[in-house]
């Protein structure tokens, strides 16, 4: 099945369900600004433990009713059982939604993984997940997620691939990466997926930093994450907030420019709901999705 165009690089965003009327609004805005770029998909948080769940299936058949954008939307089955997942699977076919990312989810505070239940759900891992919605559905397209600095939880780097693998065979069809900041990272994380035995596309996910607060917010809720020492001093010498947001988008700006110059099967580029960063991004390189997500 071939998901992404050969010899082209698919550009995609991702969003998060707003908490207020006036989020909501800003979320479109920022959503008709991007959308001209062309991207081959926008995907939609589910948010941490599932805390807004309603809201991302909300914001999702919103978009697929008012814009004519390819809808990936997010799912994790911490705390789900069978019967909640299958609803939740047959009202996104019903209203034509046919993309998913499979992910496990943030464990709730109380959780305990080794009694083999997470949050009082049916489903322990991600690759359980894909499982049940290729038996569910089997003409849903399933991406998932990949980690090139380590897996947050993980002690076992070569035990990750095996995880990963056992995803990719479950029926997962593209990996879409966590942010990283080196993209000698991603072709280091792609070479060991080959060596695997995972032979499916891999999207490269980046994030610009836009403020120290942002910066250091990443390295909160992603302790793996590897700031390279040219990017802390281009933020050190940026002084203003402003111009940390100037030199974070400057850096992602260079790491795109390089996944796109070595033909990556696609950029992630992960907006925080606001379109500004990623449309300098996007205007400065010239970008626009050059691929379409398919099944």
């Amino acid at each position: 099945m071939n998901l992404l165009s050969p010899g082209k690089t698919a550009v995609s965003f991702e969003f998060f369900p707003p908490k207020t009327p006036a989020g909501w609004e800003k979320l479109f805005r920022s959503i008709t600004e991007l959308n001209r770029l062309h991207p081959a998909y926008v995907s939609v948080t589910y948010g941490a433990g599932g805390n807004t769940r309603e809201h991302t299936h909300e914001l999702v058949t919103r978009l697929m009713r008012e814009t004519d954008v390819v809808i990936v939307a997010h799912l994790t089955c911490v705390g789900h059982s069978r019967d909640e997942m299958k609803s939740i699977l047959n009202r996104y076919a019903e209203n034509g939604i046919r993309n998913i990312l499979a992910l496990r989810g943030d464990l709730p505070d109380n959780a305990a993984p080794e009694a083999g239940s997470f949050g009082n759900g049916d489903f322990r891992y991600a690759s359980d997940l894909v499982s049940f919605i290729k038996e569910q559905h089997p003409e849903m397209c399933i991406g998932v997620s990949g980690f090139p600095e380590g897996h947050p939880e993980s002690g076992n780097r070569l035990e990750e691939l095996v995880h990963l693998k056992r995803k990719v065979d479950a029926g997962a069809e593209y990996i879409v990466t966590q942010l990283f900041f080196d993209n000698r990272d991603y072709y280091d994380f792609v070479d060991r997926c080959s060596l695997a035995g995972i032979n499916v596309p891999v999207i490269a996910g980046i994030m610009p930093i836009t403020g120290r607060h942002n910066m250091k917010r990443m390295a909160q809720l992603a302790p793996r994450t590897r700031f390279p020492a040219g990017l802390i001093r281009a933020v050190n010498r940026a002084g203003s907030d402003e111009r940390v947001e100037m030199a974070g988008t400057h850096w992602a700006t260079e790491q795109v420019r390089d996944l796109l110059d070595n033909g990556v099967p696609g950029i992630h580029l992960y907006t925080l709901n606001n379109s500004a960063a990623t449309l300098r991004i996007g205007e400065s390189l010239g970008l626009k999705s050059f691929a379409k997500l398919h099944c």
